[in-house]
């Protein structure tokens, strides 16, 4: 079983910057790291993904440019490098593991998921 923590969420002005960090452990038997975000009163919506052994990645069309995700092997921890962030980008990020080998975007691909950061962007 794989366990994800999440970390570096907080509050920022808008056309700041934040990275979250995501650390595996336990059976790390992962492909494809994820991360997703969830805003008040929104479904949750998949932000970005990186392959864990080869570094392909793939964004959200209507993030790239702004959000970087990339990964330390030797730290088991993706991060989510994310700027010139927007008071839309206001939400609960999530990290999340998939045994997959392909890129996976859809919340059921994934079968680990951490708590959940909180970032909040003012205006």
């Amino acid at each position: 079983q794989v366990q994800l923590v999440e970390s570096g969420g907080g509050l920022v002005q808008a056309g700041g910057s934040l990275r979250l960090s995501c650390a595996a452990s336990g059976r790390t038997f992962i492909h494809i790291m994820g991360w997703f975000r969830q805003a008040p009163g929104k479904e949750r919506e998949f932000v970005a993904a990186i392959n864990w052994s080869g570094g392909s990645t793939y964004n959200a069309d209507s993030l790239k440019g702004r959000f970087i995700i990339s990964r330390d092997n030797a730290k088991n921890t993706v991060y989510l490098q994310m700027n010139s962030l927007k008071p839309e980008d206001t939400a609960v990020y999530y990290c999340a593991a998939s045994p997959g080998t392909g890129i996976a975007t859809a919340q059921a691909q994934y079968n680990a998921w951490g708590q959940g950061t909180q970032v909040t962007v003012s205006s």
